[in-house]
């Protein structure tokens, strides 16, 4: 295990794999990184990093597809293990298991250092300007050019009791001000509430290029009150390192790339969007929003500033929410006792589907006479009220000798043991707004349908054999096939 406390040793531990590829061509400052990002996910090239972005000051970069699947179809997930500190051929159970193994560790606190490369660079009053950051248009029918779309939002409780990191969308205005995403329903916007109680506007920090599993951490629906930086403490075996800001009372990461400081207003006072959702598609819808005043800017010598071009599946939407909900799934399953073998969400469904697998022994291990229906309704409602498990319309429930990790298997399973409409526990709960699937009412009342679909087969002995390779011939023969295989 390498725990990467900053973004450049990543950088260099993909370069070693073949899953980083330098651009030093001059690209266009508009759309051209973010094209090419785009482009880079739909073809599984490796990550690409530009040095040479046309208006942008002399040595300023910006990387794409930071924690993507990578391009190594020996290791698809190295890009996601590399950032949480696991090796990078771990496979995505192994990932999820690790992940929700943590969870059960204490938290180790992170340590505050005098100084930090996060802070080389000092920009304050006119000198502390978005306009001389590369930041670019993402989607040509977004509105604006967005400034956070990998990074980390830092932001405290006027108590002071909980500091939050989050990610979301934060769109530039001008060179002073952004606004961003703050939803009631998530943790930046129960913050932001507590501020708005008091009339005071919120101090916050927003952190490009930090450690790598910082903003990976900072995506992931940890439980109220959860510290993230002590999660992944726990997850790396050492603390993570801050610094104190420069002009608000918060604590930085010291290796961040780039570090925006300010305040945010408590009212919603400027429009923001629209920006291409995760589900794939482009909404044209306009709300409105904080701003996020501008106040000071430190970095880095020359700052990298990390780029996701978010869309169709899979990208670091993907690779984050995917993985860290159903790591958190997996981990509220076993704390509940439920004979679960792994979960997984399948990263071509948007995020939309949840698959839970047990062992073919998991009536042994519940009460006499538990069908499998009584076991989906048990999942059903231990995940339909979970903060991780509210992502996911649909949950399939199968037998392990499928891996959920493996889109084929689970495309096979699906179709040969849903029943067409029977086997299945609906229950209603909350509709995100990424359910794109839901209907007009749905979303607007914020209510509808959830389901569990019964996949399971009968027990050992009473159900059919797969017609595979490794279950159609015997043993010794599939050896001397893989020894004399052409």
């Amino acid at each position: 295990m390498k725990h990467f406390t900053d973004l450049r040793g990543y950088l260099e531990a993909l370069d070693d794999i073949g899953d980083l590829v330098t651009i030093d061509r001059e690209v266009d400052g508009d759309m051209e990184p973010a094209a090419i990002t785009r482009r880079s996910y739909e073809i599984r090239s490796p990550a690409p990093l530009f040095t040479n972005i046309r208006g942008a000051r002399e040595g300023f970069r910006i990387l794409g597809a930071p924690a993507a699947m990578s391009s190594r179809e020996d290791m698809p997930y190295a890009r996601i293990a590399l950032s949480l500190g696991l090796q990078p051929d771990s496979t995505g159970q192994q990932i999820v298991d690790a992940l929700a193994e943590a969870q059960t560790r204490e938290p180790i606190p992170p340590v505050i250092v005098e100084s930090g490369p996060c802070q080389e660079n000092v920009l304050l009053g006119d000198d502390a300007t978005l306009d001389s950051f590369p930041i670019p248009i993402v989607h040509e029918k977004d509105g604006g050019r967005y400034a956070n779309t990998w990074g980390a939002l830092i932001v405290r409780t006027p108590d002071g009791e909980w500091t939050n990191w989050s990610i979301a969308r934060v769109m530039k205005i001008d060179g002073k001000r952004m606004t961003g995403l703050v939803a009631d329903g998530q943790h930046i916007g129960h913050v932001w509430n507590q501020w708005v109680e008091i009339g005071k506007p919120m101090p916050y920090a927003l952190v490009q290029g930090a450690e790598p599993g910082i903003p990976y951490v900072s995506g992931f629906p940890l439980p109220d009150g959860a510290f993230d930086a002590g999660y992944l403490g726990a997850l790396v075996g050492e603390p993570v390192e801050l610094v104190k800001a420069q002009t608000v009372d918060l604590l930085v990461p010291a290796t961040a790339e780039v570090v925006i400081e300010g305040h945010v207003s408590i009212e919603r006072d400027a429009l923001e969007g629209p920006f291409g959702e995760a589900a794939g598609y482009h909404p044209m819808d306009v709300t409105k929003q904080p701003t996020f005043h501008v106040e000071a800017i430190t970095h880095r010598n020359d700052p990298i500033w990390p780029l996701v071009a978010e869309g169709r599946p899979p990208d670091e939407y993907h690779t984050v929410t995917c993985v860290g909900a159903a790591s958190q799934c997996l981990a509220r399953l076993r704390e509940v006792q439920l004979p679960v073998s792994t979960v997984w969400s399948p990263m071509d469904s948007a995020g939309m589907w949840l698959v839970v697998t047990v062992p073919h022994d998991w009536r042994d291990m519940m009460a006499p006479d538990t069908t499998s229906d009584t076991l989906a309704q048990y999942i059903g409602q231990t995940l339909f009220w979970n903060k991780a498990g509210l992502y996911f319309p649909q949950i399939f429930l199968l037998d392990d000798d499928i891996d959920p990790t493996d889109l084929a298997e689970v495309t096979w399973a699906i179709a040969t043991r849903i029943h067409p409409v029977s086997k299945r526990v609906q229950m209603d709960s909350v509709v995100l707004p990424l359910f794109v699937s839901h209907t007009d009412i749905e979303y607007k009342r914020g209510w509808g349908p959830r389901v569990v679909f019964d996949g399971l087969l009968p027990p050992i002995g009473e159900r059919m054999a797969h017609t595979s390779f490794a279950a159609s011939y015997p043993v010794e023969l599939q050896r001397h096939v893989v020894d004399n295989w052409v």
